[in-house]
């Protein structure tokens, strides 16, 4: 079944905008494992507007379940990722001031860089993930790079799919069996929620991992955690 790992960058924007630690950062992350989460996404970025580097390294201490760190690779980054040598580290080409993430790589312009960012993680025993929109030749040159994984982009699916879920997906399927083909496993996320999430892992077929994020902790606010985690699990059992 594909995995769940639940993006904790909210919780901690949520504690930033009045001080202090509440809500505990690790603490939701532990309910999030103890409530059938199968890992635990973080996005720090440079300002630290939401997950900090000092939460990176508190959840590395006690997390049970796959650690996935994303984010842009500058020179920060990669020390975080040598210290602390996560499951998992997604590249993701985010420029300094971003909201949130709005566009995968353009790999054959940046190939040599993540090839070298890629052995180098491999050299710390990390997973590698490259975070990419649909364009084959894109994953083809993502595969040449030697990245265990990509993570497709997947806002312009949600985006789309009330207005035709069918064609909104169909790039995305094109691009898993792409993916597949050439040996890569495949991950998703981005404006993934309850609405769409069933239609798209069923579509896909084999999908290893969703991040999910934003969605799944607003509706925290109205079914609480641990029925929300049960109702995300719930989409990608669906497609069994």
């Amino acid at each position: 079944m594909t995995r769940l790992s639940v993006n904790v960058n909210k919780i901690a924007t949520l504690r930033n905008a009045r001080g202090g630690d509440v809500p505990n950062v690790l603490q939701v992350a532990l309910d999030c494992e103890r409530f059938g989460a199968e890992g635990i996404t973080v996005h720090p970025r440079p300002d630290e507007r939401h997950i900090r580097y000092s939460d990176v390294l508190e959840l590395n201490e006690h997390l049970t379940t796959e650690f996935n760190i994303e984010g842009n690779p500058d020179d920060r980054f990669i020390k975080l990722i040598e210290r602390v040598h996560p499951t998992q580290v997604t590249l993701v080409p985010d420029a300094p001031g971003v909201l949130t993430s709005n566009a995968g790589w353009d790999v054959e312009k940046h190939f040599d860089h993540l090839k070298s960012l890629i052995d180098h993680f491999h050299g710390l025993g990390v997973r590698t993930s490259i975070f990419v929109g649909t364009s084959l030749p894109t994953i083809s040159a993502a595969r040449e790079t030697g990245t265990d994984r990509i993570e497709l982009y997947t806002e312009p699916y949600a985006s789309a799919y009330h207005q035709d879920r069918d064609t909104a997906v169909a790039p995305f399927v094109q691009a898993a069996a792409h993916a597949h083909k050439l040996g890569l496993a495949v991950n998703a996320g981005h404006d993934l929620n309850l609405d769409n999430l069933a239609f798209f892992a069923q579509s896909l077929g084999q999908l290893e991992e969703v991040s999910i994020g934003h969605a799944l902790i607003a509706d925290a606010l109205y079914m609480g955690l641990e029925r929300t985690i049960a109702a995300y699990l719930s989409c990608l059992k669906a497609k069994a």
